[in-house]
């Protein structure tokens, strides 16, 4: 049996396992294959994509069914990766989860507004949109609906913490994620005006502290319209970029740690990252529409699931070491379950058939060097704390 064949007969489980439906058995079985040949071939050029494709058809023909697809305005991406997501996360019940919803640009011509799940270093999409935009900014009635989406999503009773930069810096935003019983970090622009008790209103430049301090301000209002009361952390943090002034909002009392949960925030750049340079190449894709980017985005977060999947479940296995060279965890799940998948199907060794996703905090964080993995990570703050 040939590699692909045995992949697709792997993901042909998974999927069939999540209820997913289409309106043509045709179209269940073209995407089964997209996401086999995404895998295999480490790219999203379709004319690549037919030498995985089994079958007796000329290539000319494989190539135009994928398109066909892709193009096919009766597939519901939406409600079709609802049905994945919500299986690979059907444990999760309970949990904490950050979210972090952020945007990405192609070609200066579209842009990608993703909400994803933040897991183990990475980000695991959610919901998203593509719009043909040349700016990255995006009006909230505009993305507002893959909120409503991931709702619709996450398993009852989790915790949800919404992560988002400047750009996001919205009141209908914070509202919404109220009215959905979510939590949220926020990096607020420092032109933003604050107002607190029996003080004049100031902008944010005027608070955050010299470096080596913290400030939080607990229970003030925010812009001309009295947004509040919500809870302020702000200072001047160092990232890989270099000091950054932060200035978070939160709806609950911020503290050192509140710093750490919106640093999570950069984990989906590494997502973004693995669809493109790192991963599956998106940006030498020759497509040019964005429902037709939508579709392909179904492909690609279908096959980040499984890989990442894949990923876990080789670490819990204490296999990793097989596929990694590092002493301590290096690579990404994604990466870990990329290389499995490889190494598997040319040692005929097991496929996973299913999603495996552990809720919880990483229990093996990755470390590029033994270096690294003895090195503790602390930041020290001279801290001031306001209450109103």
């Amino acid at each position: 049996m040939s590699d692909s064949l045995k992949l697709y007969r792997t993901i042909a489980e998974l999927v069939i396992n999540s209820k997913v439906r289409f309106h043509d058995k045709r179209c269940l079985v073209t995407f089964i294959w997209a996401v086999v040949c995404v895998i295999l071939e480490k790219s999203v050029n379709i004319s690549k994509w037919i030498a995985h494709r089994v079958g007796e058809v000329q290539a000319a023909s494989k190539e135009r069914q994928f398109m066909r697809w892709l193009d096919n305005s009766k597939i519901n991406e939406v409600q079709i990766y609802r049905k994945l997501a919500s299986t690979a996360l059907a444990d999760w019940q309970g949990e904490k989860i950050y979210l972090a919803l952020d945007t990405s640009c192609l070609w200066d011509r579209f842009v990608i507004v993703r909400l994803a799940l933040v897991y183990r270093g990475r980000a695991l999409p959610l919901s998203w949109l593509i719009l043909e935009h040349q700016s990255a900014s995006v009006a909230f009635d505009v993305y507002k609906p893959i909120l409503n989406e991931a709702a619709a999503i996450l398993p009852k009773g989790c915790q949800v913490v919404l992560l988002a930069d400047r750009g996001f810096a919205d009141l209908d935003l914070m509202k919404l994620v109220r009215d959905l019983g979510w939590s949220f970090r926020i990096r607020l622009k420092k032109s933003m005006r604050v107002y607190r008790a029996n003080k004049s209103s100031t902008k944010i430049e005027r608070l955050i502290p010299p470096k080596g301090q913290a400030l939080f301000l607990h229970k003030v209002w925010i812009t001309d319209k009295y947004f509040g009361p919500v809870f302020l952390a702000l200072a001047h943090v160092k990232t890989a970029q270099g000091y950054q002034e932060w200035a978070i909002v939160s709806d609950d009392p911020t503290d050192l740690h509140s710093f750490d949960e919106y640093g999570l925030r950069f984990d989906v750049e590494e997502n973004f990252l693995d669809d493109k340079s790192n991963g599956f190449q998106l940006e030498a894709s020759q497509i040019r529409t964005a429902r037709t980017l939508s579709r392909l985005g179904l492909v690609l977060a279908t096959a980040t699931l499984y890989l990442t999947s894949v990923g876990t479940a080789v670490v819990e296995f204490d296999l990793r070491r097989i596929v990694d060279t590092h002493w301590h965890r290096g690579l990404s799940y994604f990466k870990i379950g990329w290389r499995w998948t490889q190494y598997a199907l040319s040692h005929s060794d097991w496929l996973l058939p299913f999603f495996w996703l552990g809720p919880g905090d990483d229990p093996f964080p990755v470390f590029a060097s033994k270096r690294q993995a003895a090195t503790p990570i602390a930041t020290f703050f001279q801290l001031r704390q306001e209450i109103y």
